[in-house]
């Protein structure tokens, strides 16, 4: 006879409950697979109907998301051969190439405010959790929830107070104005997420460390830290994602020189109306940073959901 545990999933179960998670994996996948697909098709492609799944791969959609282009007459065209592979691209349209275009200054103001504020994110989110986790602070608990009160609001309810504000100070289309924005709106969540890791730390590790002569700061350095990566590994996943994506803030409070990639793609324009690849050529590469940065920290992220949530 053999035994039966209540806790121990079946085989059965267990192939059923993986199938499902296989199925959910590559239903959301499409889209992904779709917009990266979009990315190498020709205009006439991206739009025809019934949609194309078999096309003949082009880079036309790469070249117009990193280059302007202008329309030049019949005698210049012939005066002036394209040279490269990407100007026979665009010749096939009557068009020569002017310039770069400002989809990269874009993509880089997204890595500058996106990182930029995961790191202040995290710094100050997790000294404010060490302190709320391990010192007695008065009113701690109301101190606590007014953070938290903080990430209730949609952000979009305070855009005009704030875009009064930054006009004032000068923090409008500048890169620390909105670096300390998506700061202010992350490290609510920083600090709560942070403070449930560091409470499963025992202090006894810091007592031992204070007994053989570390100072507090080193106890925190050397001590919690290492211990704590998991969860600072997890909430600076969160915290960029917010960052990245970030459309509303954006708008409103940049034009040119801060301003970030989400505004910006869906402003290509292309021969008679939106370059659809372009704007899929452009989503997919700025999907890349993120969808890196969440492979590389994956262990921690699962690790780091899971932390604490199985107690002995």
């Amino acid at each position: 006879m053999s035994s039966f545990s209540v806790t121990e999933p079946s085989k059965r179960s267990k192939w059923f409950a993986g199938s499902l998670v296989i199925l959910y994996a590559l239903i959301t996948m499409i889209p992904l697979a779709w917009i990266m697909l979009t990315g190498f098709k020709s205009p006439a492609d991206a739009i025809s109907y019934p949609p194309k799944v078999f096309f003949e791969p082009t880079l036309e959609g790469y070249v117009n998301l990193f280059t302007t282009r202008t329309r030049q007459t019949d005698e210049f065209l012939a005066a002036n051969p394209p040279e490269t592979w990407y100007e026979e691209i665009v010749r096939q349209y009557d068009m020569v190439i002017a310039g770069p275009s400002k989809f990269g200054e874009r993509f880089l103001n997204s890595v500058i405010i996106g990182f930029g504020s995961t790191f202040l994110s995290i710094f100050l989110g997790t000294l404010a959790a060490y302190a709320f986790s391990r010192f007695k602070i008065p009113l701690a608990d109301d101190l606590l929830f007014f953070i938290l009160s903080t990430r209730m609001m949609p952000p979009i309810a305070v855009a005009i107070p704030i875009f009064l504000m930054y006009r004032q100070l000068g923090l409008s289309d500048t890169h620390l104005g909105m670096i300390l924005l998506y700061t202010a709106v992350n490290i609510s969540l920083a600090v709560w997420l942070l403070k449930g890791f560091i409470d499963e730390i025992p202090r006894e590790y810091e007592e031992a460390a204070l007994i053989d002569g570390y100072t507090r700061f080193q106890a925190f350095y050397k001590v919690v830290l290492p211990q704590a990566a998991t969860g600072i590994a997890s909430t600076a996943i969160f915290c960029l994602i917010f960052a990245w994506n970030e459309y509303a803030f954006a708008v409103l409070l940049t034009s040119g020189t801060a301003q970030t990639a989400p505004p910006f793609i869906p402003t290509i324009i292309g021969v008679g109306g939106l370059d659809w690849p372009a704007v899929a050529a452009g989503a997919t590469i700025f999907l890349l940073p993120v969808m890196i940065f969440t492979v590389a920290l994956r262990k921690h992220l699962l690790r780091g959901i899971t932390f604490g949530a199985v107690r002995k």
